[in-house]
């Protein structure tokens, strides 16, 4: 008998990767499959955090600020004398603090007794039942000591300007064009209320912490816990085996989690904490407002030589996020002179954060609709304009693009869609108009591991990454199954616990690849292994139905491995990353009809083609592209957040109040079509982000759309009715 196999190692992505998967054979990565977590699911039994109830655990309710700004004097927990079952009212500084971003590398502010904005939190009642707590929060008696005259919106706050990002004399370019445009634009804030609101289960056994959370980046979360504490990170053990959605809500640790694992800690005895949407809405991160300026010059036969896009965020004091509008407008297109500029404002709000895709999803209505408009004072079809202005380098650093399919996803589009025909018509009172975008994501690889254990008959995938809904146990499954010999039923995915190899975390797109790599690395160096025992080279085996093949000799994987060969990989970026830009591309399209008296706008249908490297599992990916151009289409018609402009406090405080999409607004004619392509210089998989490219310029063809149809323009978002029968009349 062999001794068990055991390796670990690390891969930094230094130089373009060998398509290993496209010689595998088993065509079990990429397929359409099921996603194993599904019955579970559909059938009520997946545990979320807040399922999970340990014996005696009490339950706690978030207090929040009713002031903007100001300090909080005293807490009255004698106000709650009369009512049975409560426990404890936790004032601990440590858990007033404002959201992390997760990975973002920012400490968060620690607030104290400060109160930054209408809606934090500030305490946490803890009662015998969830029902006690929550009536007694209402009831505790705060005090506080107010600022007077706080800004609470983005126009009257502290302006902090920053330094513009250059490339060529813009100035010069934009003064010398032929055509020029310069326009502003407006969107509100936006939530990502996930199906699942935030929730944690903290419980203490001696110095040890077990928090169950819905949480996004657990291997991030777990130091954000500690660091929150003061304690190790070795006490720490996170479970977050389903979330249930995040969209960037989730990245960091919240006040929910730190709150519960400061009173479970207090009191001796678990406690929960569950945030009702309300509170949702009040004070987890928003996406920032925006306010954009969009300046384009060219020259008449339609080469943009001058491109800005500049524009203004919010925060609140001493947050460090701003939300990066023109991330996708610095590398779309080429230009002579190219300038952007941030100012970033500091009212007394809800503080921002990252919102699925961050910078993109709101930066390229504006500036795809911008590209429209110059297309308009050019007289030119807006389609020829986007595909003459393709740059062939990054037109901020000269990188050049690692695969970038964006001609062909524009070209391909308008022939499946019908462009060549679009013209202006009616139906009746419905006036019917066509419009199209590009769509750009920055493409990442974020250090991630993951081990796995192979057996004579099948084998189990390790690692801390999460499932946010986006099929991780499927993809991560598949990778295994495909570069081991075996079929997806023989692998078992374990995901969500911080004592597995810490991975990427679930966000800016990054998961699957980053994940999946390390996933494929740590079964690659297993196939060496199997390699050897048959007595092959590596690139002569071949691993299917269970059976190794190669030299000539054949043999089961029962007869190869006698208990258990364990193989953990660590993967990060590298040189390719610096050398080469990666990114997805890809085109929208989208039909609107627009009723000429109510301003009502009704998509009637939709098309995004993409270009996202290797496409892991096309059934999910698919599902993540079309709930990306769902929320474009959402971001460009419905989605608004309102704050009262006396004191900041959020107005939209639900989904009964803040709109989004319905199964009525989307229509049935949504389809997505992805051209192959491999990135070998993203990552070994060559896979790219799927989900927020989605989103990225969605929103924007369908305000172009609406442009086509009537003739006018609506550039303050959402397009309600009211703003496209003011358009309209203009």
């Amino acid at each position: 008998m062999r001794d068990d196999f055991s390796e670990t190692t690390h891969f930094k992505m230094d130089k373009a990767q060998p398509r290993l998967l496209d010689n595998t054979g088993q065509g079990i990565v990429g397929a359409p499959l099921d996603r194993p977590d599904g019955p579970l699911k559909v059938s009520g039994t997946a545990p979320y955090a807040a399922d999970v109830l340990p014996t005696g655990c009490l339950h706690g309710v978030l207090v929040r600020a009713t002031i903007s700004r100001g300090k909080v004097t005293a807490v009255d927990k004698g106000s709650l004398a009369g009512v049975e079952g409560v426990v404890d009212v936790i004032t601990d500084p440590r858990m007033i603090r404002n959201p992390a971003q997760g990975m973002a590398g920012e400490a968060p502010v620690q607030t104290g007794d400060e109160v930054h904005y209408h809606g934090q939190p500030i305490a946490l009642v803890v009662a015998e039942s969830f029902e006690t707590a929550r009536d007694a929060a209402h009831r505790l008696k705060v005090t506080y000591e107010a600022e007077d005259g706080v800004a609470v919106t983005p126009d009257t706050a502290e302006q902090e300007v920053g330094d513009p990002d250059t490339a060529g004399d813009f100035n010069a370019a934009y003064d010398g064009a032929a055509v020029k445009v310069d326009l502003d634009y407006f969107s509100p804030s936006h939530v990502a209320a996930p199906m699942e609101p935030h929730a944690a289960v903290a419980e203490w056994t001696g110095n040890q912490l077990v928090l169950r959370s819905a949480l996004q980046m657990v291997r991030f979360n777990k130091l954000e816990v500690a660091d929150s504490l003061g304690i190790s990170p070795d006490a720490v053990r996170i479970l977050a085996p389903y979330v249930g959605g995040g969209f960037g809500s989730k990245l960091g640790i919240g006040p929910e989690a730190i709150a519960a694992c400061i009173a479970a800690q207090k009191l001796g005895r678990p406690v929960r904490v569950v945030m009702s949407r309300q509170t949702v809405f009040d004070s987890v991160l928003r996406r920032s407002e925006t306010a954009q300026r969009v300046r384009l010059g060219a020259t008449k036969d339609g080469r943009i030589v001058a491109l800005s896009h500049d524009d203004r965020v919010s925060n609140i004091q001493g947050e460090g996020f701003a939300e990066p509008v023109s991330q996708a407008s610095q590398f779309l297109y080429g230009a002579d002179g190219l300038s952007f500029q941030q100012t970033v404002a500091r009212p007394a709000m809800t503080p921002s954060g990252s919102v699925r895709a961050p910078g993109e999803a709101v930066g390229m209505i504006a500036f795809e609709a911008a590209v429209d408009e110059l297309a308009e004072k050019l007289g030119m079809d807006p389609l020829e304009l986007r595909l003459k202005n393709i740059p062939d380098t990054h037109p901020m650093d000269g990188r050049p693009y690692s695969a970038r399919r964006l001609a062909d996803c524009l070209n391909d589009g308008a022939e499946r869609f019908g462009w060549a025909d679009r013209k202006m018509r009616r139906e009746g009172d419905w006036l019917i108009g066509m419009g199209m975008a590009s769509a750009a994501r920055t493409n990442m690889l974020i250090e991630s591991a993951a081990r796995v254990r192979l057996t004579g008959t099948g084998a189990i995938v390790e690692t801390d990454m999460t499932d946010i809904g986006t099929g991780t146990y499927a993809i991560l499954g598949q990778i295994a199954a495909e570069m081991l010999g075996l079929s997806v039923e023989q692998v078992e995915v374990r995901l969500g616990d911080s004592d597995l190899p810490g991975a990427s975390g679930s966000g800016g797109s990054f998961g699957a690849s980053s994940a999946g790599s390390a996933v494929f690395m740590a079964a690659k160096t297993l196939r060496e292994e199997l390699a050897k025992r048959l007595g092959c080279e590596a690139d002569d085996l071949t691993l299917s139905g269970g059976i190794a093949r190669g030299g000539n000799v054949e043999k089961s994987l029962a007869d190869l491995v006698d208990s258990e060969m364990v193989a953990e990989a660590t993967i990060e970026g590298g040189k390719t990353a610096k050398e080469s830009f990666s990114a997805g591309f890809g085109a929208h399209f989208a039909e609107v009809a627009v009723n000429e008296w109510t301003g009502e706008v009704r998509v009637r249908r939709m098309l995004g083609v993409m270009a996202m490297g290797r496409i892991l599992n096309e059934k999910t990916a698919r599902s993540q592209a079309l709930g990306g151009m769902v929320w474009g289409l959402g971001s460009a018609l419905h989605e608004e957040m309102m704050n009262d402009t006396r004191d900041g406090h959020v107005v939209t405080r639900d989904l009964a109040n803040y709109h989004v999409a319905s199964h009525l607004d989307v229509p049935r004619d949504m389809k997505v079509v992805f051209l192959e392509e491999r990135d070998d210089e993203a990552n070994p998989i060559q896979s790219k982000g799927i989900g927020e490219l989605g989103i990225s310029g969605a929103g924007a063809a369908i305000l172009n759309a609406i442009a086509h149809a009537t003739g006018k323009r609506v550039r303050t978002i959402p397009a309600l009715p009211d703003r496209v029968i003011e358009a309209m009349e203009s």
